[in-house]
């Protein structure tokens, strides 16, 4: 049985429950965040529409980074564009922490995503995905810090989400306008990070 499986894997077969599944998942959750930030960027509130533009990159890039290799590798230029875009969506969210301190989650994020395409420039293709390629402090840090705001975001979402099923069903508020489905949003794309920094 053993040898029948390893006869698969070494022709090129993929297992169902493998990485590329795992990915493929991390790559839908992200994908699905992205696309309800564009929904928000809708929103009348103009700070509203800037951090869901930021959070929408972010989904994206994840989504982007999170495609099995087995899938597709990107070539050595895509790393050091992903460090350029999320190093500049990092100075911006530093800009903008001025206003506000809740942008500096944003700030933590893009600075995760610049870690992890630098990580991914400096690895072997045959290495992503098993871990060891980062510096496990900073691994550890930045787990620590997601892994904090994801049990801090579901706890906040609770109470949203039971007031806003029991009074707001005759709202006004149109889906990008939700409280509750913004924080599930970054709730998931925070459970991500997670996932993503554990195979660094």
């Amino acid at each position: 049985m053993a040898r029948a499986s390893n006869d698969r894997l070494s022709s090129g077969e993929v297992p169902v429950h493998g990485p590329a599944s795992s990915g493929w998942l991390l790559v839908a959750l992200c994908a699905a965040a992205g696309a309800y930030c564009l929904l928000r960027m809708r929103s009348g509130a103009g700070e509203q529409r800037s951090a869901a533009g930021g959070e929408a990159l972010m989904g994206f890039g994840m989504a982007a980074m999170a495609v099995p290799a087995a899938v597709y590798t990107p070539p050595s230029w895509a790393w050091p564009l992903y460090a350029a875009v999320f190093g500049a969506a990092a100075v911006r969210a530093l800009w903008a922490a001025r206003a506000g301190a809740h942008h500096l989650h944003h700030l933590v994020g893009a600075a995760a995503m610049v870690y992890m395409s630098v990580v991914m420039a400096g690895s072997p293709a045959h290495l992503h995905g098993r871990g060891g390629s980062g510096i496990p402090l900073l691994t550890g840090a930045l787990l620590l810090y997601f892994a904090g705001y994801v049990l801090l975001t579901g706890v906040r979402l609770v109470p949203v989400a039971a007031v806003a099923g029991s009074g707001a069903r005759g709202g006004s508020g149109g889906w990008g306008d939700r409280p509750e489905l913004a924080r599930a949003c970054r709730l998931s794309m925070g459970i991500a990070m997670v996932a993503m920094l554990l195979t660094l």
